[in-house]
């Protein structure tokens, strides 16, 4: 038979300490469970910060892409901008050259119409016999440089005016 002790006193266990009870296990529990709850709390809080900001981070990024691509799209006009100048230079630079063949062909054909229209009025001063009036003529004409202007070729068979000048020259010093 066992003997039981009556007393109010807990029983000792071979540790020596109170036996726990499920009532002194609560506490614990429940204060290990507010801090996990605690802990949770601050990593969502930590978690939702992070998010606001890689949001705010993700808004400059975009904005730097959107920027970027503006500036691409500028590049790109300049660049088009650029091959449009380049052609237009060539085209310009194409026809100054044609305006300065055409103004040299100009000046050429004025320098022989002059020269033409001294020849004729050396034709008709020679034929009128103003042998003073045709030795005026042929030293302007030798002065201005027009002798040299008259072509020396015809497509006929008559004769070329740079000939006709010289005949009337050769005939008018003889005389």
């Amino acid at each position: 038979m066992k003997l039981v002790k009556r007393s109010n006193e807990p029983e000792e266990t071979p540790s020596g300490g109170p036996q726990d009870s499920a009532g002194g296990k609560k506490p614990v529990v429940v204060y290990i469970i507010i801090l996990f709850l605690v802990a949770f709390i601050l990593i969502a809080f930590s978690f939702a910060m992070h998010q606001r900001s890689n949001t705010k981070e993700i808004g400059k990024l975009q904005h730097s892409v959107s920027a970027l691509q503006e500036v691409q799209a500028a590049q790109d006009k300049n660049m088009k901008l650029q091959e449009q100048l380049d052609a237009l230079q060539a085209e310009n630079e194409k026809l100054q050259k044609e305006l300065t063949d055409t103004t040299s062909s100009a000046d050429s054909a004025a320098g022989r119409a002059d020269a033409l229209e001294a020849l004729y009025t050396l034709i008709q001063q020679y034929a009128t016999a103003d042998y003073s009036g045709c030795k005026a003529t042929i030293a302007s004409m030798e002065g201005a440089g027009l002798d040299k202007l008259l072509p020396a070729e015809t497509d006929s068979g008559v004769t070329s005016p740079a000939q006709r000048y010289l005949q009337l020259r050769q005939a008018v010093e003889s005389k």
